[in-house]
């Protein structure tokens, strides 16, 4: 997912000389055509992400499109009041992009987790939040976020994810979500890489007689409320899935809308609960042992589904 996000920014680059990416000494290999390429407008400004973000906000305020880019939380959690005050207050057009959502580093431990990052990006005004779920859907969010004017937070997986869309002639649109599979009976809503586990939870749903449909949300602010006020009147149920803590992010998000309608849909929210992910291991492990799995999620599902069946037989 890195590798396409960077790629398609040095063909933007190309075109724009106006693009500037500042890295926190990170992304050696994955930057490295980048730099050679456009030497003038790539900045090591070491690790010191405070300073990389303030120089940023300056640069942007001069008119420049500039890109940050670290791992994990370091460009968020370290540098918050600078995003804070520096880019959001002043709507610099700064993209800040952090590599390795989730358990991406698993390995590292939970210095190297994002898993509280939505939650923090998204409370702050002004910034758009990206959470692409592919390869694809990663190229596509660079190609936006050059377009769009203002301050945006992308949050990419660390690289290996798998493809999931298979057509390529679909584009980003502001604030919208895109179906990845249909279905009746349930919706799982999903952002970034973790939407690889909803389908694999729809298709074990689905021997159970469970027709799921699944939507990648590559927008997390704005959310796609068209379609939720949609989901909400339809479905008996919906799911939001995040490699993320559950408090605050993208289900906190979904719930905050949806609270606003007249529902027939009861929400379930998967996420990491309200712990650290203190677990070292791969990323694939660390998703089995906080249930966040393609099995673990359809299990999750499934009671949700019957419980919610319950309730309407009770006429609840």
């Amino acid at each position: 997912m890195r590798n396409a996000f960077v790629k398609a920014l040095e063909i933007q680059a190309a075109r724009d000389e106006n693009i500037f990416l500042i890295t926190g000494d990170l992304g050696f290999g994955v930057l490295t055509d980048f730099s050679a390429k456009f030497p003038a407008r790539f900045i090591n400004a070491g690790i010191c992400e405070q300073n990389m973000t303030a120089v940023a906000a300056g640069m942007a305020l001069e008119g420049k499109t500039v890109f940050t880019y670290s791992i994990a939380n370091f460009p968020t959690a370290r540098c918050l009041e600078q995003i804070r005050n520096d880019v959001a207050y002043h709507e610099a057009n700064v993209k800040i992009v952090a590599v390795g959502a989730g358990f991406s580093y698993g390995a590292l431990g939970m210095t190297h987790h994002a898993t509280e990052d939505i939650a923090f990006m998204r409370a702050l005004p002004k910034i758009t939040v990206l959470s692409p779920c592919d390869p694809l859907e990663a190229e596509k969010a660079a190609e936006y976020a050059v377009a769009a004017a203002g301050p945006f937070y992308i949050r990419l997986g660390r690289g290996g994810e798998p493809a999931i869309h298979q057509d390529r002639s679909f584009s980003l649109r502001r604030g919208k979500a895109l179906e990845l599979k249909s279905g009746t009976d349930a919706a799982i809503l999903a952002t970034g890489s973790i939407a690889g586990e909803a389908l694999k939870a729809a298709a074990i749903l689905a021997e159970r007689g469970i027709s799921c449909a699944v939507y990648s949300f590559p927008f997390v602010k704005p959310l796609d409320e068209e379609l939720l006020r949609r989901l909400a009147a339809a479905m008996p149920l919906i799911v939001t899935l995040e490699e993320h803590t559950a408090h605050g992010g993208f289900g906190g998000a979904v719930a905050e809308v949806i609270s606003g309608f007249r529902a027939r849909a009861a929400l379930t929210r998967i996420g990491l609960g309200d712990t650290f992910s203190a677990i070292v291991g791969s990323q694939a492990y660390l998703r089995r042992a906080y249930g966040l799995d393609g099995e673990s999620v359809a299990k999750a599902i499934l009671e949700a589904y019957e419980r919610e069946r319950e309730r309407e037989g009770e006429g609840i």
